[in-house]
Parts: structure tokens; C-alpha cells; sequence
């Protein structure tokens, strides 16, 4: 049962959630993002993450160097959240050794395919709502999908729920999906890239009340 606390920006950000509990900490390395951070900006926050907290690194199609630069920051996993193929996929694991969770956009029935595609390369899947058509972010646009889409579903490795969850919503959706890992960026934010430490700990508190913690 883990919560993954993404786009963090400041110290005081990780702080606030390593203390609330987060078991995954994600950091944006994608520059439309208003959560996006350069690789400067970045080291000292993941060196600040302690032993047993996940340091994930959210990247947007990234080439074979810039993904090695990332990797050089120390950190736990890498989140491919733009159009990369499952063959993709299993080349950034064996080019770095490090796991990967790879983001589906699920808007409809007819995405679901892709679950089952990308779980047969990925070490987890991330579950997240389709952007919009147009849109310059593939996530952390704020926007939930029908969750009753995914209720009682199962792919060929461990998932995790995102797309427009909120410490008001978490605990429905975990209990509509089944979702034992669930995700948020915008979500606990006071302003776009800005995370607000009441809402991170009322986020985490919620999702931890629907599995009965």
C-alpha cells in the first residue's frame, strides 16, 4: 500500500511528505511542466530522499542521454509518461538497471489494451488519466478518468492509480478500483508546481483511512 507524492520542487515539498508517510517521491525532469526541474535543482532533493523511500524520475520521451544524466542523480526508478513503445521500455531498463513504470493516458474502453502491452515491459504501470486532445502535459493536468473502468482489473505486473485524485476523492477511487499504490501532483498544490504540506498529509491520510490503516 503506497503513495506516490510527484512533481515536488523544494525542500520543504519532500519534507512534507517523507514526514506525512510517502513511500515513492517523483521529480519532474520535462520542461513544459511548471513542476519541472533541472538536473542542478534536482541533486540536492534526491539526496535529501532517506533509505526505504522511492526517488522516481518523471521523464517525457527522453533520449538516451538525458536519461543517463537522471540516472546519475542516484535515483530509485524511472516514470516514462510520454509515447514510449514497450520496446522502449525494456531498453531503458537494461540500458540503466533500474526499474521502470510506464504511464498509460485511459479515457475509454478502447485504452485498456495498452495496460496489458506496456505490464509485459514494465516493472509497474501507472494508471492515469488520458490529457486532453492538444494538451502540452501527458499528465498532472488535473483530470480523473471513469474509474469504474479498471474496477476488478489485473495486469501482468503491479499498478498504480492516477489522474485528478485529491485527499476529497482518494478514498473513493481506491475503493471503486481496488488500487493498492495511488499517485498525486496537482492534486495536493495550492498553485501549479506549489505542493501545499496540509493537503499532501490529508492525502495520505485518506488513502491510508480507505485501506484500513
Amino acid at each position: 500500500m503506497h503513495v506516490k507524492i510527484c512533481g515536488l520542487r523544494s525542500t520543504a515539498a519532500v519534507e512534507a511528505a517523507i514526514s506525512a508517510g510517502a513511500s515513492h517521491l517523483g521529480f519532474v525532469f520535462f520542461a513544459k511542466s511548471p513542476r519541472h526541474l533541472g538536473l542542478a535543482e534536482a541533486a540536492p532533493l534526491i539526496a535529501s530522499v532517506p533509505p526505504g523511500v522511492m526517488r522516481v524520475a518523471l521523464t517525457v520521451n527522453a533520449d538516451d542521454a538525458t536519461l543517463a544524466d537522471i540516472a546519475s542523480l542516484g535515483i530509485d526508478m524511472f516514470q516514462l509518461h510520454g509515447s514510449e513503445s514497450p520496446e522502449r521500455v525494456e531498453e531503458v531498463r537494461r540500458a540503466h538497471g533500474l526499474p521502470v513504470m510506464k504511464a498509460v493516458g485511459i479515457a475509454g474502453p478502447e485504452d485498456l489494451p495498452a495496460l496489458a502491452e506496456h505490464g509485459r515491459a514494465a516493472d509497474l504501470l501507472l494508471v492515469d488519466a488520458k490529457p486532453p486532445a492538444g494538451g502540452a502535459l501527458p499528465g498532472g493536468n488535473g483530470l480523473a478518468f471513469d474509474w469504474r473502468l479498471i474496477a476488478g482489473r489485473r495486469w501482468p505486473v503491479p499498478w498504480m492509480l492516477a489522474g485528478g485524485l485529491t485527499p476529497e476523492t482518494v478514498g473513493t477511487a481506491i475503493r471503486l478500483t481496488g488500487a493498492r499504490m495511488v499517485d498525486v501532483s496537482s492534486g495536493v498544490e495550492s498553485a501549479p508546481g506549489v505542493k501545499d504540506p496540509a493537503r499532501i498529509a490529508a492525502f495520505i491520510s485518506a488513502a491510508r483511512a480507505a485501506w484500513g490503516l
